[in-house]
């Protein structure tokens, strides 16, 4: 049996309940999250900005740390990696049900691995292949007008059309002036949903890890930022700022190499998911019998240092939430969820650029799952 999975009560609050409660605000309903109603709102999503990040960096982020309490602390969807946490976030659905269940993950139909991300832009992915409603449209029809404030190259993406169907979108190329554009959509007009992407930080912490100096100097500038525009914010516009998932720095020596136990890849067709996430794709002509085995000699190998679930043990535990059946095939056979400051790679990839990463994400730790919600303007605890 694989270890006890760090899974939270179905009552915890997370990230999918975020915009259905910005929405009920802004018509001065109840909400899961408490939010005290607003004429509009700006709900700022930092990629790769975990509670545990913050809080270690806390003394460079006084803006952003001192208004982050215990409990404004959520949880973001497994695997904890962009594609599938900001689509959760659009629709308020869980992976199982929007469909995006990872980073690369199979497209059943035509047999491959297709990079959640730009597989729309490589035209490999259809335009309903992410299957929910998302709240910005549900938003208009409310009679609230939905932005969406990001630098030029998330303006027109495919996944920015698939995940954000219903926002307009506005450029700004520098986290100042996203804030700025975000200031004037809020200061007067109909009520007006913000949505404002950053995503500096995810980038660096790749590039150099979230513990290097560049890291924390763009925390350094997002905070300032962040505490300009609350001086200026109207009174009657909420705020809040949360995250897709953290991030944990992984060095080359903890790099683990599938390749060098070709047992354990002996009946795999397809190596999806991302470095702390494996999604393993069973090749089709394997029985019961051979998949059952390859299950428990992957957690033979792996399970002192990783969670290794089955695909059904994954959907029972709740990890993708309520999974639709067109959504089943896309989650892989086998999962293998990294539980230590591991990276897992496959050095008979093309591509061997990912071991140049060293922030990484996508597992169950709560380093990567636990993200802040913090709440100012007129979404401020009393």
């Amino acid at each position: 049996m694989p270890a006890m999975l760090p899974v939270p009560d179905d009552t915890a609050p997370r990230l999918a309940a975020v915009l259905p409660s910005v929405s009920a605000s802004l018509q001065g309903h109840e909400n899961v999250l408490a939010l005290p109603p607003a004429r509009s709102a700006v709900v700022v999503l930092v990629d790769g900005l975990g509670a545990s990040n913050l809080s270690q960096r806390a003394g460079h982020a006084r803006h952003l740390a001192s208004r982050m309490s215990r409990r404004d602390v959520i949880r973001t969807v497994f695997p904890s990696t962009t594609a599938a946490a900001i689509a959760t976030l659009a629709t308020g659905q869980a992976p199982g049900t929007h469909g995006l269940v990872g980073y690369r993950a199979l497209q059943p139909e035509r047999d491959r691995l297709v990079n959640q991300l730009n597989g729309w832009d490589a035209g490999l992915l259809p335009d309903d292949w992410q299957r929910s409603r998302t709240w910005f449209e549900e938003a208009g029809e409310r009679g609230i007008r939905s932005v969406s404030v990001a630098a030029a190259r998330y303006a027109d993406s495919g996944y920015t059309r698939a995940v954000l169907r219903g926002a307009e979108v506005r450029i700004a190329p520098r986290i100042g002036d996203r804030f700025d554009e975000a200031h004037r959509l809020l200061v007067e007009g109909p009520p007006t949903l913000v949505y404002l992407y950053v995503p500096e930080l995810d980038q660096l912490a790749h590039a150099h890890g979230w513990e290097s100096d560049r890291w924390l100097a763009a925390l350094e500038t997002l905070d300032s930022e962040f505490g300009r525009f609350l001086q200026r914010v109207p009174r009657d516009v909420g705020v809040l700022v949360t995250a897709d998932h953290g991030v944990v720095d992984v060095p080359a020596h903890k790099h683990v190499f599938i390749d060098a136990r070709p047992d354990l890849l002996d009946g795999v067709r397809h190596v999806g998911g991302e470095p702390r996430c494996l999604s393993l794709y069973l090749e089709p002509s394997l029985d019961a019998a051979a998949r059952d085995a390859l299950l428990v000699a992957w957690r033979d190998a792996e399970g002192h240092r990783a969670w290794v679930l089955g695909r059904d043990e994954a959907i029972e535990a709740g990890l993708f939430g309520s999974v639709d059946d067109a959504v089943r095939d896309r989650i892989g056979d086998i999962l293998v969820a990294a539980r230590a400051g591991i990276a897992y790679y496959d050095r008979r990839e093309e591509n061997r650029q990912a071991e140049e990463m060293i922030g990484q994400h996508g597992s169950l730790g709560d380093e990567e799952t636990r993200i802040p919600l913090i709440r100012a303007g007129a979404f401020a605890r009393a």
